[in-house]
């Protein structure tokens, strides 16, 4: 049997590929950014034959560097930026448009024109998600409504539709040779378009939008031996692998956190934040502004559920720093500025550079810098900015505890800002709960390797899944309780700021 499994992480602001041993150990990554393109304030795109030319590069760098070759791989699994929409011509591969992140607001005007006409409680109640500009029904019906010739290509079952997963795997599985046009659940509960019930795209979200329902792809359980196909060789690979899992991002990082169990959660820190809380089998239904969304579904097992609260900005306000500010050089450097001052100085960052998410759900909201003083530096603003991820994760662990009825005990936590201590201890502090971030901080590539083993028996189960989870380090929260309350009570000041700056009716 082959020794590795391999995984595509393909994320907002850049591309990886990943192998991993039994152990669970990477043996094997290279990553590459991809272009953010930002035509219009509010408007966030990539371009797809990038991300695709990325992820051969990237897949390609580590067979190379290591060795490998496909007869090395049992499987293959796929994870990605959710939401994100390209919509492409199945018979020449060409997108229409540039992928529509799912940070961008263009379609502030169809989510607000959905809630004034009475659907939202129907968009809600059907696909658990509000309506909102960060999901990919309104990004699909702007395509069909602005660009020349989709609708009619789209009528005549030429152009189609795919989240990044999507894209990429019709692409690996030979594109206009053959491709195979599928998603999985997770995915599928991120566009406004999917019944939570019944798995299926829902012909009564789709009128909403004006969608035709040959767009889109078959959802097909997140891991399987037989759904996704295998890889050719007009791809980065020289032959066939099996492709046997496909996740989003954050429903990945919660298997690879091997969150399984019913209450226990992880919280991702990427380019957003995203806070998961594994429900079980049951659909529960947020009362405290958080999305309920498929975690994961594991080949005929009955689906799992999950309550998520999403945030668009974390470490991407840090990216805001290193380029559009120019304080800082790397991301890294965020930590070395902002230990440079024991505190704030009274600074707070709400960074709704595309509204604000959950708990919130307020496209009308944009980024403020609030508390400024002559006596304030670059250090200040700094701290602000990371302390902004960890008070936006705290709005969102007191909508869970709320939806939920359990207390958050302790904070699993994963991604690239983990890397930085300053900002994790004070997620501590401001949590009032230890934080603990396991060996294999990639848990997102992770968890789609684990998806796509379990498939093909490489993993026998999820219980020895458990067996491979590490604990690297432990914050503990040092603030005393009153600091704690006065300090987020500030920050929910700066957040009443932000809203009513876009008019979006």
């Amino acid at each position: 049997m082959a020794d590795f499994v391999g995984a595509v992480d393909q994320g907002t602001t850049s591309t990886r590929f990943m192998v991993f041993d039994h152990g669970g150990n990477d043996v094997g990554r290279h990553q590459l950014e991809h272009q953010q393109i930002l035509p219009r304030p509010g408007w966030v795109e990539h371009n797809p034959v990038e991300i695709w030319e990325r992820t051969q590069t990237v897949i390609q760098t580590v067979l190379y560097e290591h060795r490998l070759t496909v007869t090395d791989l049992a499987a293959l699994g796929i994870t990605n930026q959710r939401e994100t929409t390209v919509v492409w011509n199945r018979r020449t591969g060409r997108p229409y448009h540039n992928a529509i992140v799912w940070q961008d607001t263009r379609t502030d005007r169809i989510a607000s024109a959905l809630e004034r006409s009475g659907r939202g409680d129907i968009i809600r109640r059907k696909a658990g998600l509000p309506p909102a500009t960060y999901f990919s029904a309104g990004k699909i019906q702007w395509i069909l409504d602005n660009v020349d010739g989709v609708r009619e290509a789209a009528e005549r079952g030429e152009a189609v539709f795919g989240n990044t997963d999507t894209w990429l795997l019709w692409n690996l599985t030979g594109g206009t040779d053959g491709g195979v046009h599928v998603t999985d659940p997770t995915n599928a509960s991120r566009t406004m378009l999917m019944n939570l019930d019944t798995l299926d795209w829902d012909d009564e979200l789709l009128s909403f939008f004006d969608i035709p329902r040959a767009m889109l792809p078959r959802i097909r359980p997140s891991s399987d031996p037989d759904s996704y196909g295998a890889t050719t060789a007009r791809g980065p690979f020289t032959g066939s692998v099996p492709l046997t899992a496909d996740l989003g991002d954050q429903q990945a990082a919660t298997v690879g956190q091997v969150c399984f169990a019913p209450g226990e959660a992880k919280n991702t820190y990427g380019t957003g934040n995203f806070m998961l809380l594994n429900t079980g089998t049951e659909i529960v239904r947020s009362q405290a502004g958080l999305l309920t969304t498929v975690c994961y579904q594991f080949s005929d097992q009955a689906p799992v559920y999950a309550l998520e609260g999403s945030i668009a900005v974390t470490g991407s306000a840090v990216q805001w720093l290193r380029d559009q500010l120019k304080i800082i050089n790397t991301a890294g450097q965020s930590e070395i500025l902002a230990r440079q001052v024991p505190d704030n100085g009274g600074v707070y960052f709400v960074p709704a550079f595309s509204g604000l998410f959950a708990p919130y759900w307020r496209s009308d909201a944009r980024g403020a810098i609030v508390g400024l003083s002559r006596f304030n530096t670059d250090a200040h603003i700094a701290r602000a900015t990371l302390e902004s991820i960890c008070y936006q994760s705290r709005d969102v662990a007191e909508a869970m505890a709320k939806d939920s009825g359990v207390p958050l005990e302790c904070l699993k936590v994963d991604g690239g800002v983990t890397d930085n201590d300053l900002c994790m201890q004070l997620q501590a502090d401001i949590l009032g709960v230890p934080v603990s971030r396991p060996v294999v901080a990639e848990t997102t590539a992770l968890g789609a390797a684990y998806a796509a083993g379990l498939a093909v028996g490489f993993w026998r189960s999820t219980d020895e899944l458990r067996e491979n989870w590490n604990e690297s380090h432990r914050w503990q929260p040092t603030w005393p309780s009153e600091q704690r309350q006065a300090e987020y009570e500030r920050w929910k000041q700066a957040v009443q700021r932000t809203l009513n700056w876009v008019d979006v009716d």
